[in-house]
């Protein structure tokens, strides 16, 4: 099977004085169907003004691709499985680590999913582990990434159908 592939365009230009390291780390991540997303770097990383607290920086991305692919396969296996999924929200957080001299990395990333299920009953607990272990398993960024990453589910709320 061949393989599939995926692009983004980054691009910046320099706003400020670069060898006095004193610029601007706003970007733009392009996308294909069109879309823009102001990107840049960290604030924790780099203080403003030289970086844009309103954009999106890599390691908010990179968490945030972690937690929109597991959503994702949760949702078609729990679909697959016959429950109907109302809402599904996830408070994801990325730690940032030392790993080494001079070397940082995304060490842990922590999901917490609450699902809300449009059911009369409350089902078994144990099918909401299964279906975050199912779709951890098949995720394919988790499936590209060396961090922890861990799944503290919430409670399930229920809809009346």
């Amino acid at each position: 099977m061949a393989g599939h592939y995926y692009t983004a365009q980054v691009e910046w230009a320099c706003d400020g004085d670069y060898a006095a390291n004193a610029y601007s780390r706003g970007h733009i991540w392009r996308f294909d169907g069109g879309l823009e997303v102001p990107a840049s770097a960290s604030p924790t990383v780099v203080a403003p003004p030289h970086s844009v607290e309103a954009a999106v920086d890599p390691e908010e991305a990179f968490v945030a691709a972690i937690s929109s692919c597991h959503m994702l396969w949760f949702l078609d296996l729990a679909r697959r499985a016959n429950f109907n999924v109302a809402s599904y929200r996830d408070h994801a957080e990325g730690e940032m680590s030392r790993i080494g001299r001079g070397k940082m990395a995304i060490t842990k990333v922590v999901l917490r999913p609450e699902v809300t299920l449009i059911a009369s009953e409350q089902p078994d607990e144990s099918w909401l582990t299964d279906m975050h272990e199912k779709a951890h398993d098949v995720c394919f960024i988790a499936n590209s990434v060396r961090c922890e990453i861990v799944i503290e589910q919430g409670p399930v709320k229920l809809i009346a159908p």
